[in-house]
């Protein structure tokens, strides 16, 4: 289980960087486990790419089915730490993932998805009640 580090409790731009790095390996930590409860507590419903990605793990560690692999790594994390007239940080991710195996309750193997190329993520998010809060996840696209 990944711990958040001390300065991603802090509105600061290092914070901010600290946090979405840790969001990542929460992200990550759901591929692992299936456990989607941590990432859901600082992310908003809205986000549609973080429902898909939670529906996957969620449903591939139920009846008696797994994931392995998929791990997700953030070599860059960036942001001009300034507030948008909606309020929301912005923060600019590189992110890579591993490849992902699906298996079945008997062990067979079912599909596996291919190491997708590394992409840029636009995370936008608030800093409220004392914590950082992700709003949505979205591709960068161009």
């Amino acid at each position: 289980m990944p711990v958040l580090p001390e300065v991603a409790k802090t509105e600061t731009k290092e914070g901010l960087e600290a946090f979405a790095k840790y969001w990542f390996q929460l992200l990550s930590y759901g591929y692992e486990t299936g456990d989607t409860k941590p990432v859901s507590a600082l992310t908003s419903p809205a986000c549609t790419m973080c429902e898909r990605a939670k529906q996957v793990q969620q449903g591939w560690h139920q009846e008696g089915r797994w994931l392995v692999g998929g791990r997700v790594t953030t070599p860059s994390v960036n942001t001009t730490f300034v507030v948008a007239p909606d309020g929301n940080y912005q923060v600019a991710v590189q992110v890579s993932q591993e490849a992902l195996s699906y298996y079945n309750a008997d062990k067979s193997l079912d599909s596996t998805d291919p190491k997708p190329a590394d992409s840029g993520s636009l995370m936008l998010v608030v800093f409220r009640e004392g914590s950082w809060f992700v709003q949505t996840v979205e591709p960068i696209v161009g």
